[in-house]
């Protein structure tokens, strides 16, 4: 896949994602797709997995942004570099925010098949989230990971 090909493909998802629109966001992802987010210790696979993910992560995060900075591709993989906005809400973490929006960093790793976004691999620096969301990342990694966290 050409890498103009690959970095419109991951701008179009962005812009989805951002407006939280999970149909546009799922005609984007191949059948096989897989959606990890190690900052919450999560893996998606297939298509309703997907879905799932998305929905529940729109729900914690309804504002959502992610601006696309850069990128590299290198034969069917794309990494991608920017900045996320969003607001932790709710109590899906086990803690209650503080409702300001986090600005942060973030890195992602695309693979591509058929035309279409086969692995996502989203990373973010869940400490920074949870300083700016007035939340203890202890706290928040209990909830996600266990005690042993």
């Amino acid at each position: 896949m050409l890498s103009d090909r690959m970095v419109e493909l991951a701008r179009l998802l962005a812009d989805a994602k951002s407006r939280q629109d999970v149909p546009a966001a799922m005609r984007l992802l191949h059948h096989d797709m897989v959606l990890e987010t190690p900052a919450f210790g999560t893996v998606a696979r297939g298509p309703e997995a997907n879905e799932r993910a998305l929905i529940r992560f729109f729900g914690s995060f309804p504002d959502y942004s992610v601006v696309i900075e850069g990128q590299a591709a290198a034969g069917e993989e794309l990494v991608c570099w920017g900045t996320v906005r969003m607001t932790m809400t709710g109590d899906r973490f086990g803690v209650a925010p503080n409702g300001a929006r986090a600005e942060l960093p973030v890195f992602i790793r695309f693979e591509f098949r058929d035309d279409l976004i086969v692995r996502e691999r989203f990373h973010f620096d869940l400490s920074v989230l949870c300083a700016q969301s007035g939340v203890s990342t202890d706290a928040v990694r209990r909830t996600l990971f266990g005690v042993a966290a």
